[in-house]
């Protein structure tokens, strides 16, 4: 039985899609200004800091199915996921500003910045997983899902885009820009607030209509039984191909955004101008996918939507740094050329994001598959491994951007307009050569993921059929 049966009232679409905020929050934090901030700022060795951030990232893989789990056998009069978004988001808060204010405004230890990163993760994950897992329960129309990813992803991004504007222009303008140490605790109070506000408001929004005591009551809990059905879950088939699709979208995502400043300032060689305008072009990708994956999923389904779109995406994004390489892009730095990859930009990470919201929302059905062949539901432990095949990958792609920018032999004090050709000619050939691979297996995987809408909607009516005693719990029907 779900939440809501037929359409999602608008309102609780953007209830529900407000609570991704706060991973948006995060997301940018981590992966645009946390390494500059602790290097650069705190002088704090870089190569340090990414293996701390490295390793904090691949504990929290590891927690994050633990937490799926847990969450899955919440057994109270509130559900089994609200608990959790009451609970968790007033401690991450606190740790988020310790994050980006640590004691005594200097650089702590290497086990201190370990300790502090790893706590914000796992605070972050307890209120993402739940939040996340709650779509299945809430509805299980194959496009209805499709439209609550929409509003969550929209959410994520434009919280993760304001925090950009923000740092760039209120908490760290001026000459200094991003090397202000002040900005950065004003940047991690108003983050603070801001998850806050979007894990509790979006809690309370769903309140009434999420907030029932589950069916079931589950077992007293038991490591070895935790492991032993989280095991069983991510042998799933379905989740097995979507996790080969799923990890090398992944890592060609973490390995764009990490590349993004090495291209956009060398390459492009964006001013600071340009440079600040670059999350508004996001944002417009991210505005525009918003009307396209619905009736992109309508018509062609998850699967095929994700391989054509990686495929796209593929595409868009090559094209200019092979004009660029042939001598036929307009001089880098002028106004044409700018305006011209801001172009580029907007749609290759529209089909990027397409990829992304196809992947999460064919999670769902994979529940019904796991309920079907064992009679339990899984949801946390699916959406946690989600996370997990997310954050190692995320992780990978930040180690393949070192490598790339260790063989081009970029100097540690380029300035843009004067690194020599050749070395520009590197890294953009090791970054092409990286996309297309990634963006190969990735269409290839997610294309091939079982789960179709007429798949689906056989499975929920042999479930509703064994719900109502129908037939016995160990029949398919055809």
């Amino acid at each position: 039985m779900n939440f809501i049966e037929g359409p999602i009232p608008q309102r609780f679409k953007l209830v529900h899609g407000f609570g991704a905020v706060a991973f948006g929050v995060k997301d940018s934090g981590f992966s645009f200004f946390l390494l500059m901030y602790y290097s650069q700022v705190l002088g704090m060795d870089a190569g340090l800091v990414g293996t701390i951030l490295l390793v904090a990232l691949l504990v929290d893989a590891v927690v994050d199915p633990i937490l799926g789990y847990l969450s899955d056998r919440t057994y109270t009069r509130w559900g089994r996921r609200l608990p959790w978004l009451y609970v968790a988001p007033i401690p991450l808060a606190f740790a988020w500003v310790m994050l980006w204010s640590p004691p005594g405004g200097e650089a702590p230890s290497a086990l201190g910045l370990l300790a502090i990163a790893v706590v914000v993760r796992v605070l972050l994950s307890a209120c993402e997983v739940p939040s996340v897992s709650l779509v299945p329960e809430i509805t299980s129309d194959y496009d209805n899902r499709t439209t609550l990813f929409r509003y969550r992803y929209l959410s994520g991004w434009m919280g993760g885009i304001l925090m950009m504007i923000l740092a760039y222009t209120v908490f760290m303008p001026g000459a200094e820009g991003l090397l202000q140490q002040d900005g950065y605790l004003a940047f991690g109070t108003f983050g603070a607030i801001l998850m806050v506000i979007s894990v509790l408001g979006s809690a309370i929004g769903q309140h009434k209509v999420v907030a029932h005591l589950p069916a079931t009551k589950p077992a007293p809990f038991s490591l070895k039984a935790a492991f032993s059905e989280i095991i069983e879950a991510f042998s799933e088939k379905a989740f097995v191909i979507f996790a080969l699709g799923g990890l090398a979208a992944y890592v060609s995502q973490g390995m764009t955004f990490s590349i993004s400043n090495y291209l956009n300032i060398f390459v492009w060689q964006f001013d600071r101008a340009a440079l600040t305008a670059y999350p508004l072009i996001l944002g417009v990708s991210v505005v525009m996918m918003f009307f396209i994956v619905g009736p992109m999923h309508k018509r062609l389904g998850k699967p095929k939507s994700a391989a054509l779109s990686a495929i796209i995406a593929l595409v868009i994004t090559l094209i200019p740094y092979m004009l660029f390489l042939a001598g036929a892009w307009p001089e880098a730095g002028t106004l044409a050329s700018t305006a011209l990859i801001y172009g580029f930009i907007v749609f290759a990470n529209l089909f990027g994001i397409v990829v992304m919201i196809s992947a999460s929302s064919m999670i769902a059905e994979i529940v019904e598959a796991f309920e079907e062949r064992t009679g339990r539901r899984a949801e946390g432990s699916f959406y946690s491994g989600n996370w997990l095949v997310q954050k190692c990958a995320t992780g990978f792609g930040i180690f393949i951007t070192g490598q790339i920018v260790a063989i081009s032999q970029l100097p540690t004090d380029a300035q843009p307009g004067t690194v020599d050709s050749g070395v520009l000619g590197t890294m953009i050939l090791a970054y092409g050569g990286a996309v297309v691979v990634l963006g190969l297996v990735t269409a290839y995987w997610l294309g091939r993921f079982p789960i179709d809408r007429a798949e689906h909607e056989r499975r929920l009516a042999a479930l509703d059929l064994v719900a109502r005693g129908d037939v016995d719990g160990g029949t398919t029907v055809p």
